[in-house]
């Protein structure tokens, strides 16, 4: 259907519906007047059920069908998959750190209570901006314009939306878009599913910023399991907004994307023949 649009008749509807989903997202922040707690938990966990849910209407809505990127029976197994990838993707970034001597662990701390309500708020920012940017954005391109169109677009888009965000530069922004949005794109087309990329990015906060401590995307966010000494250049370390500011996450990132495209690709040839 998006395909067979008119131009203008697609692009005001991919408008409209990257509008809603930016209302969506911004909803979903009354989370953080409920209390820390188990309370807490329930509250964000739930908040990323009713984004799915109105997300499902709006596409039905807009687009006359049922989503197909929000399959039930691969919640489980692509969620968890995209969360092992994320976390592994840290654990990496942060090996090659400690080997270069830019990270080194001083101690530990955090409650189980503090990582338990940071995992569960960053399940709301994964939610809410995998619906925005690739859910939508990533989608409608695709559907319209073709794969290539749809990873650049979108990547550059996200990258671009962290600019306003504490001790951004251009730098880490086009990082984010490289790192970020080209992997959380190609995983999208890969699977399928929207679990996936979202499992990605709910790990890939949650990990760096919670338990190796470092900064996500420029802002603190909060007790993490390891403390740690982060000093070194810049390029390699991330400077004051974090890690995904580093070319060592930089150039993981890019040959994570490289295995995915290069899997849809080799998908696509299987196809064919």
């Amino acid at each position: 259907m998006i395909k067979e649009m008119s131009f203008w008749k697609w692009l005001g509807l991919l408008l409209a519906s990257f509008f809603l989903a930016t209302l969506l997202y911004g909803f979903a922040g009354i989370v953080d007047l409920v209390p820390h707690g188990w309370v807490y938990c329930v509250a964000a966990l739930a908040m990323c059920g009713v984004m799915i849910w109105l997300y499902a209407i709006f596409v039905k809505w807009f687009e006359g069908a049922a989503p197909k990127d929000l399959p039930p029976g691969k919640l489980g197994s692509h969620t968890g998959l995209g969360l092992s990838v994320g976390l592994g993707y840290f654990i990496t970034v942060t090996g090659i750190m400690m080997l270069a001597g830019c990270y080194k662990i001083t101690g530990a701390g955090a409650s189980g209570m503090e990582i338990a309500c940071a995992f569960c708020f960053f399940s709301v920012v994964a939610v809410g901006e995998e619906i925005l940017f690739r859910g939508v954005l990533f989608r409608w391109f695709d559907e319209k314009w073709g794969f290539a169109a749809a990873l650049i677009v979108s990547a550059l888009v996200f990258g671009l939306v962290h600019i306003t965000n504490d001790n951004a530069t251009w730098w880490s922004s086009l990082a984010i878009a490289i790192e970020a949005g080209l992997l959380l794109g190609a995983a999208y087309k890969w699977s399928g599913t929207l679990w996936l990329p979202i499992g990605i990015h709910w790990a890939w906060n949650f990990s760096q910023g919670n338990i190796f401590g470092f900064e996500v995307s420029g802002n603190e966010a909060g007790p993490s399991l390891l403390h740690a000494q982060v000093e070194g250049p810049e390029w390699i370390t991330g400077g004051a907004f974090g890690a995904e500011a580093s070319v060592i996450a930089v150039v993981v990132g890019v040959l994570m994307s490289a295995w995915f495209i290069w899997q849809i690709i080799r998908c696509k040839r299987v196809k064919a023949a």
